[in-house]
């Protein structure tokens, strides 16, 4: 989530998870397992396309749904992920469960309400997050709302309340986005947490009283020096600085650069825990820190991946490049050509870009790799707004025909004059 704010006929059951079921899920582990996977998250495909109020989750977005690339031991996820948890596993203190097979299907409770992420904050907009029912349509948000997790933040009251006081939860994450090289509707987040013993950082205080205590500045340390020694951990010893950030569940809050390859990156976010946010679970005698982190972000960089596309093909050409507990550079196999093509429409009222770009992914898949808008146009007497977009079409393991893409443009502009409700041009 820290990334999120820099931000087919059965109905769906409830699927709230208790403290017992989740006590099945995860576990305290040995500093060097995993935990092993109960329930797979893709058991009937009627969870995530339903005829619900507000379903729109797509049958590409669904197929991606239980691949569990970061539990692939060669893949580059599963590599990073795994020096991760065994930078954790070996730093003294509490041992840190792990926590890597959480149902991606979760309430708007969990994944925005038990956060203080308020009801109009753009990222519970039908246009950036999938839902599987969303009982008030575009207009209304509420806590009883299903989605596909939008971070795996989600999880974070779903672990306290069963007890569980450190942990690493990693899991596939979904949004509604761009189109470009950086950006793909799924990806993979980390989040850690660590609670500290009251009898050592102070128990329940006013907001002021903590902020200022000598306990929250104990915590706040504890999180820096143990987040730069895991940059250390991936990076080997570079450079970092700190700045101040907002987080609606953490306070205070930061975010972490490195300097790597002659520029500053952003590597993460993090906080001082919202003391909200533990009320909210019962907790409000504790306190303790949180981080989350992006795996591609971190992995197009450590193996010089330039695709995000790339993480979720089952070429061999890539995929046998890679070895467990190995870090190498990413070895290009081919580069196909590539296709542009223009549409043109006038805009609706209430368009959103991302519904266009959407449908670009419902249409075409992985085959576009771009879409990029390239002009907008006022009309200076109707005042109609007209827009623009070059489609990239693209495919990372063969050349594409004319045929076959002229096909696909076309399914776009009928689909987005009858979906959309768009005027070509």
């Amino acid at each position: 989530m820290f990334a999120l704010m820099t931000l087919c006929g059965a109905h769906l059951r409830s699927m709230t998870p208790s403290s017992a079921r989740v006590a099945l899920l995860v576990r305290p582990v040995s500093r060097r397992s995993v935990t092993t996977p109960v329930a797979s998250a893709t058991a009937a495909p009627s969870r995530f396309i339903t005829d619900e109020t507000g379903n729109n989750v797509t049958p590409h977005i669904e197929a991606l749904i239980g691949r569990n690339l970061h539990k692939l031991p060669d893949h580059p996820l599963g590599i990073i992920k795994s020096k991760i948890e065994g930078y954790f596993a070996r730093l003294d203190g509490p041992t840190f469960t792990i926590a890597d097979d959480m149902d991606p299907l979760v309430s708007a409770q969990e994944c925005f309400d038990d956060l203080n992420i308020p009801a109009e904050h753009p990222g519970r907009q039908p246009s950036d997050t999938y839902y599987v029912s969303r009982l008030g349509g575009k207009a209304i948000s509420s806590s009883e709302d299903k989605l596909l997790r939008t971070h795996t933040s989600a999880h974070q009251s779903t672990l306290m309340r069963a007890g569980n006081e450190a942990f690493l939860c990693t899991g596939d994450v979904y949004r509604r986005d761009e189109i470009d090289a950086s950006h793909f509707p799924a990806f993979h987040q980390m989040e850690g947490l660590k609670l500290f013993d009251p009898s050592l950082v102070g128990g329940e205080m006013t907001r002021d009283g903590w902020l200022t205590s000598p306990g929250c500045q104990l915590v706040a340390d504890d999180l820096k020096a143990t987040l730069e020694g895991l940059c250390d951990e991936l990076f080997g010893p570079v450079e970092k600085r700190w700045n101040s950030d907002f987080f609606p569940f953490t306070e205070p809050s930061f975010e972490l650069e490195i300097f790597y390859n002659g520029d500053w990156m952003e590597v993460l976010g993090c906080g001082v825990i919202n003391s909200k946010v533990l009320a909210n679970v019962g907790l409000q005698d504790r306190h303790g820190w949180a981080f989350g982190l992006g795996l591609e972000r971190l992995a197009m960089v450590l193996f010089e991946i330039p695709d995000i596309r790339l993480f979720w093909t089952s070429d061999e050409r890539f995929t046998k490049q890679f070895k467990a507990g190995q870090i190498c550079k990413f070895k290009p196999y081919s580069k196909y050509p590539p296709c542009f093509k223009d549409i043109a429409f006038w805009i609706p009222d209430g368009f959103e870009a991302n519904d266009f770009f959407e449908l670009g992914r419902a249409v075409a898949g992985d085959l576009v790799e771009k879409v990029d808008l390239v002009d907008a146009f006022t009309h200076p007497k109707t005042g109609r707004n007209s827009q623009c977009y070059r489609l990239t079409y693209r495919s990372m393991d063969r050349s594409l025909t004319d045929e076959e893409v002229n096909r696909l443009q076309e399914e776009l502009r009928q689909r987005a004059s009858s979906d959309l409700l768009v005027e070509l041009r």
